[in-house]
């Protein structure tokens, strides 16, 4: 199946980045500001990004352990970060005078990686997209553009045309990543039929999410026994990891991707120093992992195209867990198993990844097994054999396995200790 490596990759990097990195008061300002075309447009003529060098960016992603990478080509300043044919709103037309996304696409793919890119349906910069009365446009409130007359048919025809050509012009692209549907805004207000056919006509073996019919809290009839034709082949939950994973009304699950953020900001955001830590982070994606999801990670470079310090530190340590205990991460997913106390629990074929996020008084129960049930164990990090513990002090709970980590009352990874079990056949 087409999403067979989506998948098993599971771990991702997100990027936003564009003009609204200049501001540096996230990706939205121009909508919450009410910043007028006139007046961001020295954002336009001072981008100049000299210290974006996207194979850092790719060699980076590697190290945190990260399979795929999807770059905002279009967000919803309207503001591309390729050379299209079809507006002057263009990096190539800045100072910078480059086409990003071909450097972009050009890194990761040398370093191994999937790619994707990320399109808003949305454009607040182009003339025919709706102002006044919309409700997130920037002008929405201005009455000077009351009685404007938009062409909303003349902005699909550029809206179609822009994916065309990052369909055509950027060779293979995993992952087509739109952003997103609201109010009457939705389906075939976008065309999305006509959309999706052209799409997957010109890259065959391409992902789409789910935001054609809805936004991030929403699923769209991917939920549905009968799919519309541009439901998507995952959900995208925004900020949120849904309780149980995803599951559609036929009782089968659903391939999805929670997309989250480092701090507070999809865009560089200078005041949001919100991080959050490794290993939160690390318990994140396995609790995605856990329940059959992805996880999309998001960075937010600044106005000269360097990944913030912080960032980077973050997602070196989860990149450093990761290199030890990716085996519980890739190709895995839901356990069947109920939750554990001490954690949580992935699962590969015959391998259950128990992950250990407590120090418990006395053996860990391996909760929802016998000790029949069990070929091998092992401490995954350190491929070191581990045996079920016979202590006296487990007696009364015959039947029932236990793992000890030896006298010290503290997990041998305090973050995650994972371990891995084999089942008999």
């Amino acid at each position: 199946m087409k999403t067979d490596w989506f998948t098993h990759d599971r771990f991702g990097m997100f990027i936003h980045w564009g003009l609204y990195a200049i501001p540096a008061r996230g990706e939205w300002v121009r909508s919450i500001e009410r910043i007028s075309v006139e007046d961001y447009q020295k954002y336009f003529d001072s981008f100049n990004p000299q210290n974006y060098n996207p194979k850092e960016w790719a060699k980076l992603a590697k190290e945190a352990g990260m399979k795929y990478a999807v770059l905002t080509a279009k967000h919803h300043d309207g503001f591309c970060l390729f050379d299209s044919a079809y507006t002057d709103y263009k990096s190539t037309n800045t100072q910078c005078g480059r086409d990003l996304v071909r450097e972009f696409l050009d890194a990761f793919r040398d370093e191994g990686l999937k790619v994707g890119l990320y399109y808003s349906l949305l454009d607040w910069h182009h003339p025919d997209y709706p102002h006044y009365g919309d409700k997130i446009h920037p002008m929405r409130d201005n009455e000077a553009f009351k009685d404007v007359t938009h062409d909303f048919p003349n902005y699909l025809k550029y809206l179609h045309s822009q994916v065309e050509e990052l369909c055509t012009s950027y060779g293979k692209l995993d992952i087509l990543w739109f952003d997103f549907s609201y109010d009457n805004l939705h389906g075939e207000a976008w065309e999305a039929t006509k959309l999706v056919r052209m799409v997957r006509g010109l890259q065959p073996g391409i992902l789409i999410d789910n935001r054609l019919e809805v936004s991030g809290e929403g699923y769209g009839s991917i939920a549905k026994k009968v799919p519309l034709e541009y439901a998507g082949d995952f959900a995208s939950p925004e900020q949120i990891i849904p309780h149980e994973g995803l599951v559609g009304e036929d009782g089968l699950p659903i391939n999805w991707e929670a997309c989250i953020t480092m701090n507070n900001s999809w865009g560089f955001a200078q005041k949001d120093t919100n991080f959050k830590p490794a290993p939160m982070l690390i318990k994140k994606l396995v609790e995605c992992v856990s329940k059959g999801g992805n996880l999309l990670l998001n960075v937010g470079p600044d106005a000269n195209g360097r990944i913030p310090e912080e960032s980077i530190k973050i997602l070196k340590d989860i990149g450093a867990w990761i290199s030890r205990n990716g085996k519980s991460i890739y190709g895995c997913g839901r356990s069947g198993l109920p939750k554990p106390d001490s954690g949580r629990i992935t699962r590969n074929g015959e391998k259950l990844y128990y992950h250990i996020y407590e120090s418990q008084v006395g053996p860990i129960q391996l909760e929802g097994l016998k000790k029949d049930d069990i070929k091998s164990m092992r401490l995954i990090s350190t491929g070191s054999e581990l045996d079920l513990s016979d202590s006296w002090v487990l007696w009364s709970y015959p039947g029932i396995p236990f793992v000890s980590f030896g006298d010290s009352p503290l997990l041998p990874d305090p973050v995650d200790t994972v371990v891995e079990v084999e089942l008999k056949q």
